[in-house]
């Protein structure tokens, strides 16, 4: 079967399949159709001439037209599934021989189509261009093929987020490096190897970094208020050339040498949950809202955690508060949210709803959903940054996870994923193909960030990451300013800083897909937007915030790192007799005198 053959064959399976569905819009007639040149394959491939000639359209220039384009458009995916299909069906019924041909053949067709779909080619037949105040007149909106882009030429740049980690990255640490990919992705191998003892982390990482390093890490871990747990996906992640400036590790592993004196107004539970809680393990501090922390267990440990008084087991510098992973502890939380009809969201956090075994995230989930009242709930997890392979390879609890949402659903009620990723090297192809996973199954995804110095402070990454997690469907929500926890300082921004990235970023992409830049008030006034402060005095980093909703009598106060302030600023924090003077005069400077502040 030569050419023309091939291709006189695919015209009469297209004839065919257009005679069974009475599809006037991809008929084969020389006045309606989807015309296949007889011309060489070579010529094919470098210039197809398929097009889309008579459609119900308005009329242009006597002729009822449209562009293939606009067709495309308009069905792309639902009618290339649907020709997809019958094309198989039809081809099936050829010699093996012939079968390869005619795919082949299929596929530079179909890869013409989508050419001249994504680049607006004209075909030697399109229909001739007219400007848009021509066309659009009358009120209809045709699109028409034009000779060139309507855009500059793009670089490689604006499309590095569409591009994922595929190799075995893992295979550069020397114990994983004959670990296949099935393996790697299991997450019991995840769950086995994560490293939570120093010398585990020695041991791993051996011959990849300097000595001195390991030391500086072990006099960094006995100064932070967290313990260490790292999956060794993350581990994998993280540039052992220069492990100092890495993103991953700044977020993971401290090292004393970067540390920084704490401000004086520092504190471990910086947000007062403790305060908002009426019954353990339940924070309630919006009208109608409320945090359930039914564990106290993550998969890893973040240095900035925001629960540090409470997660991750006792350090050498904090004793923490602990929250059961049991049903029978819950009890008193399901009875207080039973008890509360004008609560209708619950996240589910901790700890890490990553870490609750699937029949027990079932029983939240169930006993929540049948809460009449409750109508939201969200299942809170930095899981999908740190160990992404769990949701492709504990089916269970993904399978518990999507139960959820599609009961949800069925009640009218939402059911959602918050996650947590800081930065694009967290993302590799294992992470694309966990969201599409979720997404394919109705799963909504939203991600919470924290703006953190050398891990997502410039412009040019925070873009990058929004890009990057839009373009996997996870919803970028939230851009957290650091909130004020000890023995981080070393991590955090000034509000000024936060507030000029934001005006960046604002603008790079659709605005449902672009963050809200929020201050978490600390002492339990809520998300508050960064630029809604009352007051903000960048000399000595003083902001002050209210938050009339949950609390209409108090002033919440944020304290920028000292570090970052003017030669001015900082020395005034250096005379300790000044800093209750410096706070009195911020808040005059409000117009706030008259409410209580937090501290």
């Amino acid at each position: 079967m030569d050419s023309n053959e091939i291709l006189e064959s695919i015209n009469a399976i297209v004839r065919s399949i257009n005679l069974e569905t009475k599809d006037e819009e991809l008929s084969l007639s020389s006045a309606k159709t989807l015309t296949v040149s007889s011309a060489p394959k070579s010529r094919i491939q470098n210039r197809p001439n398929i097009q889309i000639l008579k459609s119900r359209t308005p009329e242009i220039n006597g002729n009822k037209t449209i562009s293939m384009r606009q067709l495309i458009q308009e069905n792309q995916q639902e009618e290339s599934e649907v020709l997809h299909d019958k094309l198989e069906k039809k081809i099936g019924a050829l010699t093996d021989e012939e079968r390869k041909m005619m795919k082949n053949s299929l596929e530079i067709i179909l890869s013409a189509m989508e050419i001249m779909n994504l680049k607006g080619a004209s075909s030697e037949q399109s229909i001739p261009t007219k400007s848009s105040k021509e066309i659009n007149q009358n009120g209809h909106k045709t699109l028409v093929e034009v000779e060139k882009p309507l855009a500059d030429d793009l670089t490689e740049k604006e499309f590095v987020h569409r591009n994922f980690i595929k190799h075995a990255f893992w295979q550069k640490i020397p114990a994983f490096a004959h670990v296949s990919e099935e393996e790697f992705l299991d997450v019991k191998f995840q769950n086995k190897f994560t490293v939570r003892k120093l010398e585990k982390l020695e041991e791993l990482i051996h011959g990849l970094v300097d000595p001195k390093f390991i030391q500086d890490v072990k006099s960094g871990m006995a100064k932070a208020p967290m313990n260490l747990s790292i999956s060794p996906y993350i581990l994998s992640l993280i540039n052992w050339n220069d492990p100092y400036n890495d993103p991953i590790r700044i977020q993971f592993i401290p090292v004393n040498s970067r540390r920084v004196k704490d401000h004086p107004k520092l504190m471990l539970d910086s947000l007062g949950e403790q305060s908002h809680s009426p019954v353990p393990g339940l924070v309630h501090r919006y009208h109608d809202k409320v945090l359930f922390l039914p564990l106290d267990v993550c998969p890893v440990y973040c240095r900035f955690c925001t629960r540090s008084y409470a997660i991750g087991g006792d350090t050498d510098t904090v004793v923490k508060v602990k929250f059961k992973n049991a049903p029978q502890q819950w009890h008193d939380a399901f009875s207080y949210i039973e008890s509360r009809s004008e609560v209708e969201d619950v996240v589910i956090s901790g700890g890490d709803s990553y870490m609750l075994a699937p029949e027990r995230l079932l029983l939240i989930g169930n006993t929540l959903l049948d809460i009449p009242h409750v109508r939201r709930m969200r299942f809170a997890s930095k899981g999908p940054a740190v160990m992404p392979m769990k949701i492709l390879t504990d089916e269970a609890w993904t399978n518990a996870l999507i139960s959820m949402v599609e009961k949800g659903r069925k009640m009218g009620k939402e059911v959602v994923l918050h996650t947590h990723f800081n930065s694009p090297n967290e993302i590799t192809d294992i992470t694309r193909r966990a969201m599409l996973h979720l997404f394919k199954h109705g799963v909504k995804v939203r991600n919470q960030t924290v703006l953190i110095k050398g891990v997502n402070d410039k412009p040019e990454t925070m873009i990058h990451l929004i890009r990057k997690l839009s373009y996997m469907n996870v919803q970028p929500y939230y851009v957290y300013q650091h909130d004020m926890i000890k023995g981080t300082e070393d991590l955090r921004t000034s509000l000024r800083q936060t507030i000029e990235l934001e005006k960046i970023v604002r603008g790079n992409t659709a605005g449902f897909n672009t963050p809200l830049f929020v201050t978490d008030a600390p002492g339990g006034g809520g998300k508050r937007d960064v630029h809604s402060y009352d007051y903000y005095d960048k000399v000595t980093g003083i902001s002050v915030y209210r938050s009339p909703s949950v609390d209409d009598s108090k002033l919440y106060i944020y304290f920028d790192p000292i570090e970052t302030l003017p030669i001015e600023g900082q020395k005034l924090w250096e005379d300790e007799s000044l800093h209750e003077e410096l706070i009195k005069n911020a808040i005059k400077n409000s117009g706030y005198q008259g409410l209580t502040p937090v501290l």
